[in-house]
C-alpha cells in the first residue's frame, strides 16, 4: 500500500467511526472506563445537604464557621491497544481483512478515548515488539495509531504474545486500559496475560475471519501458515478434511475464551464479516451491569 493509498484509507477510516462514536457510543465510554478514583478540588461554605462527613475540621475552627472538602473524579485514563501486526492478520477472505478491522475498532475506542481527554498509545507487535507510541492526547495521535496499524498489519512472521505483554508492564507502571487485538495463533501466553490483567483493566479482542474456520470446497488447497511459513496441502474437496479442520478451528477459540473467562479477561469479538459496534455496546452494557452488582 503505497502512502497516498494509506493515507486515504485512514481519513476513511476517521470519517465512517467518527459518525459511530457520535450516533452509537455518545456517552457510553464514558460511563463505563472510570478515573482511577477521586481528588481534592476544593474547600467551600458548608450548604444544607452537605454530608457532614467531609466537613474539613481545621478550616471550620480558623474560620468560625463550617467549610466541606470537594471531591471530583480523577477522569484522566490512558488507553493502550497491544495490536498483533504478524503474518496472519494480514488475511482476509471478503472485502476487509483482519488487520483493516483492527484499525476501525483502534479508531473507534480511540476516537472517544479523547473525546474524554484520555491518553491514547500503540503496542505493535509480532514475534517481538515493532513499535510503541507513547499515550498522547489529541486526534492528531489517533490518526497516528490507525495509520501505524493499517501500514504495519500483517506485514510481521511469527507471534509473541507474552514478549508484547511483558513489554507493556514495564512500560506502563500506572494502571491503564488496554485492549489486546490478535487472533491470539500464539500459545504459552497465558501466564503473562494474568499477570497483566491483575495490573490494568485488560480486554481481549480475538479477530477472526468465516474463512479460517470454514473453508470451502476449492479442490487442493495449498495453505501457508503466516505464522510458520510452512506449506500444508489440504484436500478441500474432502467433506472430512473439511469438518475437520472446522472441528479443530472450533475447538481452539472454545479454549481460548474458557481462558479469558478463567482469568476474568473480559473479551470482545471483532469479526471481518460483520460490524462490531453492536457487540463494543453490549461489551459496554456487561461491564457497567457488574460495576453495578459490585456497588
Amino acid at each position: 500500500m503505497d502512502t497516498r493509498e494509506l493515507m486515504k484509507q485512514v481519513r476513511t477510516i476517521r470519517v465512517v467511526t467518527g459518525k459511530l462514536v457520535e450516533e452509537r457510543l455518545s456517552g457510553e465510554y464514558h460511563s463505563v472506563f472510570k478515573g482511577q478514583g477521586i481528588e481534592f478540588d476544593e474547600v467551600r461554605e458548608y450548604q444544607p445537604g452537605d454530608d457532614i462527613r467531609t466537613i474539613d475540621w481545621n478550616v471550620t475552627a480558623r474560620m468560625g464557621h463550617p467549610f466541606v472538602k470537594r471531591y471530583c473524579e480523577e477522569r484522566e485514563l490512558t488507553v493502550i491497544f497491544l495490536v498483533d501486526v504478524s503474518g496472519s492478520q494480514g488475511f482476509g477472505s471478503g472485502d476487509r481483512g483482519k488487520a483493516e478491522v483492527a484499525a476501525e475498532f483502534t479508531c473507534l475506542i480511540a476516537l472517544s478515548a479523547i473525546r474524554n481527554q484520555d491518553k491514547v498509545g500503540l503496542i505493535l507487535f509480532s514475534d517481538r515488539v515493532e513499535k510503541f507510541l507513547p499515550p498522547r492526547k489529541g486526534r492528531t495521535a489517533v490518526m497516528r495509531l490507525v495509520r501505524e496499524v493499517l501500514a504495519a498489519g500483517g506485514t510481521r512472521r511469527g507471534t509473541d504474545i507474552s514478549a508484547a505483554l511483558r513489554f507493556l508492564n514495564n512500560v506502563q507502571k500506572h494502571k491503564a486500559v488496554v485492549f489486546l487485538v490478535s487472533d491470539f495463533l500464539d500459545g504459552g501466553f497465558e501466564r503473562d496475560l494474568r499477570v497483566t490483567a491483575r495490573k490494568h483493566d485488560l480486554i481481549a479482542c480475538p479477530v477472526s475471519d468465516p474463512r479460517e474456520i470454514e473453508i470451502p470446497d476449492v479442490g487442493l488447497l495449498e495453505v501457508e501458515d503466516p505464522e510458520t511459513g510452512e506449506l500444508v496441502v489440504l484436500d478441500t474437496a474432502s467433506a472430512r478434511v473439511r469438518t475437520d479442520f472446522s472441528r479443530d478451528m472450533s475447538a481452539r477459540q472454545r479454549e481460548m475464551r474458557e481462558m479469558f473467562r478463567k482469568l476474568k479477561v473480559d473479551f470482545l469479538d471483532l469479526r471481518t464479516d460483520k460490524p462490531f459496534v453492536e457487540d463494543v455496546r453490549m461489551l459496554f452494557h456487561r461491564r457497567r451491569a457488574r460495576a453495578r452488582r459490585m456497588t
